[in-house]
């Protein structure tokens, strides 16, 4: 009986090292030295098994590590859901909604109706100054060449739609 245990410690201590690896990777940001290694390990134990124990035994290691790594991953997910990670600082509990304060980008709305002069060619892309503010704007489907007076007609997310005043 030993002498099956210890032909096969490599094997096992390549397996449970690198699912140990794999488990503190899950509680690191980003992905580095952990996952890394535990993926390696656990490929290091799937070889060794075909090497001395036949496909068969591979395949059932392997079956093995993504059946237990499916388990960690959703006890994971459910913990940062609903369990004690949920309560965790590592966990973002607050929003950053419009309500608060936070906006995604700068509220262009004011410009609106605005005249100005084109300060570049716009084909249709180009710039244009509003009073004394000089923003990135499109042109309304047209070209307009520098120096003419256009008007802010609405802004579509971040870009600023202008069209040209008539000429007197």
């Amino acid at each position: 009986m030993w002498t099956i245990i210890l032909e096969n410690l490599p094997i096992a201590l390549c397996f449970l090292f690198g699912i140990g690896m794999l488990i503190v990777e899950a509680f690191m940001p980003g992905f580095g030295l952990p996952g890394i290694s535990g993926i390696i390990l656990e490929g290091v134990a799937i070889v060794l098994t075909f090497l001395w124990h036949g496909g068969l035994a591979a395949l059932g290691m392997t079956l093995i590590i993504l059946a237990i790594v499916a388990i960690a991953v959703s006890l994971a997910i459910r913990s940062a859901n609903k369990g004690r990670l949920s309560k965790s600082p590592i966990i973002l509990k607050e929003e950053e909604t419009a309500e608060n304060g936070y906006l995604a980008t700068n509220d262009m709305q004011v410009f609106v109706g605005k005249q100005g002069v084109t300060t570049t060619v716009l084909r249709p892309a180009g710039m244009a100054e509003f009073d004394g503010v000089k923003l990135n704007v499109v042109a309304n489907g047209e070209y307009i060449p520098k120096d003419v007076p256009v008007t802010v007609d609405h802004v579509e997310g971040v870009s600023v739609v202008v069209r040209k005043l008539p000429q007197p």
